[in-house]
């Protein structure tokens, strides 16, 4: 009998999927690395996933768990085949509860039809990966995403009150609670959030939730350098004020968006800063006054501000825009999202142009300056088709990764390591925490069924 299946036989129809399009499908994410399961099992209930994991942990059959599939380093890419247990189906929000503060949903539900449906409420579900619209809580949680608003409201882990998670053996782990505080032993539902479906897979989230804003501001200001633009970012601090977000763009991505919108935007300038404030109208109004004088000051080319939903929506469908911007000159586009801590800014842009002109490939710097997670893009011709532009390319990230770590920063912010970042895992983490690592997944995962090939095998 096949694996497909004793699979059906023990789920049930309509789970099992062995058909070319859906191998297709959850074979890879939105980076390149591909390989095809052997099966897919469509998980309806936390049920089929326990006996899926019973099944495949008795048999030591290789699990890697899947969520929305958006992911940007094949951290879902089924390295070993076997099954690509996707939970995309489990998509209910079991609850929304306004006194507790609290939602409680299933890993599949998508992150901006939750923040939707909990608007709708007066509440707030903060993170903002700028996939919302596609990817998914429990893909959020592997990898602990962010997104621009993490710099006044913090990422995913932020806001994971409570898990229930399906071990590798099949067994049903509940940690945490609906309680805004909880100190009853281990923070164990922080260990699985970034943990990349590594240590369990999660079948239901609770999740914090805040009163919803009642008011947004969001100013656009120019500058004629990357330099002036970061020193902007830090004399913001300094002045007291902390936006919900504070996004920059380097030369290459202003002029890229540019081409890529048709239209002139922020003449004369070499970078732009975007400022997100809110809260109560009359502070976001006065505070929105203060911030603009305080750009001006600094000699800013241009200020733009919006008030509300939808003025605000234009200015950041300029910064959404990017990502496409870069991909529309028809060059690969390495998307990095390093984070280096926030005064080593301009040394960033500073070092990404000397890479550069040292290797020849355009490289784009972009993201939450108020944080420091740049997303650094090297942008080649051909890095697929041509070996040698790939081994230069791979010479200019080894280049990078050296040096944000040699300043302090970190390889990943929000996308994890995956496939994409492993090579350069051992030099991130010293060798005390790779045996933890090691020594946890162990424990969890003793015959390392789930997610193998990654940075802890």
């Amino acid at each position: 009998m096949s694996l497909s299946q004793k699979l059906t036989r023990l789920l049930g129809p309509g789970v099992v999927r062995t058909d070319a399009a859906t191998l297709a499908t959850h074979a890879t994410d939105k980076w390149f690395a591909s390989r095809k399961p052997d099966v897919v099992v469509l998980a309806r209930t936390r049920g089929d996933v326990e006996k899926t994991l019973r099944f495949a942990n008795r048999h030591a059959i290789p699990v890697t768990p899947r969520g929305a599939g958006v992911g940007y380093v094949g951290g879902c890419v089924p390295s070993h085949g076997g099954i690509a247990l996707s939970v995309a189906r489990m998509n209910r929000i079991k609850e929304i509860n306004f006194d507790d503060g609290v939602a409680v949903v299933q890993p599949g539900v998508i992150t901006g039809e939750l923040q939707a449906a909990v608007k709708n409420l007066g509440l707030f579900y903060p993170p903002d990966p700028a996939s919302q619209k596609e990817c998914s809580i429990g893909g959020n949680i592997a990898t602990n995403a962010g997104g621009p608003r993490c710099l006044k409201y913090g990422v995913t882990r932020n806001y994971v009150l409570g898990l229930e998670i399906v071990l590798a053996d099949g067994r049903v782990l509940r940690c945490g609670g609906r309680t805004h505080k909880n100190k009853q032993g281990f923070d164990l539902a922080s260990l699985f959030v970034g943990s990349e479906g590594l240590l369990g897979i999660v079948t239901e989230a609770t999740l914090r939730l805040l009163p919803h804003p009642p008011t947004r501001a969001t100013l656009a200001a120019s500058f004629r350098t990357f330099r002036e633009a970061a020193d902007a970012v830090q004399k913001i601090f300094a002045a007291g004020f902390l936006p919900c977000a504070l996004e920059i763009a380097d030369p290459f991505t202003l002029q890229s968006a540019r081409e890529f919108l048709g239209r002139e935007i922020a003449p004369g300038a070499q970078s732009l800063v975007l400022v997100e404030l809110d809260g109560q109208a009359d502070s976001v109004r006065g505070e929105c006054a203060a911030v603009a004088k305080l750009l001006k000051k600094i000699q800013a080319l241009r200020v733009l501000t919006a008030f509300g939903d939808e003025d605000s929506e234009k200015l950041w469908g300029l910064r959404r825009a990017y990502s496409a911007s870069l991909k529309a000159t028809g060059l690969t586009k390495l998307n990095e999202d390093i984070v280096v801590p926030r005064g080593k800014l301009t040394e960033l842009a500073e070092f990404g142009e000397r890479l550069a002109k040292k290797h020849g490939y355009p490289v784009a710097c972009f993201g939450h300056a108020g944080d420091g997670n740049i997303h650094v893009n090297i942008m080649a011709a051909n890095y697929h088709g041509d070996r040698k532009v790939k081994a230069r390319v791979d010479r200019a990230l080894d280049e990078l990764f050296t040096w944000v770590l040699e300043v302090g920063g970190v390889i990943t912010g929000e996308h994890g390591i995956g496939l994409a970042k492993k090579p350069w895992w051992s030099q991130a983490v010293d060798k005390t925490g790779r045996d933890v690592h090691s020594a946890l997944k162990a424990a969890l995962d003793p015959k390392g069924i789930l997610n193998p090939g990654k940075f802890v095998s």
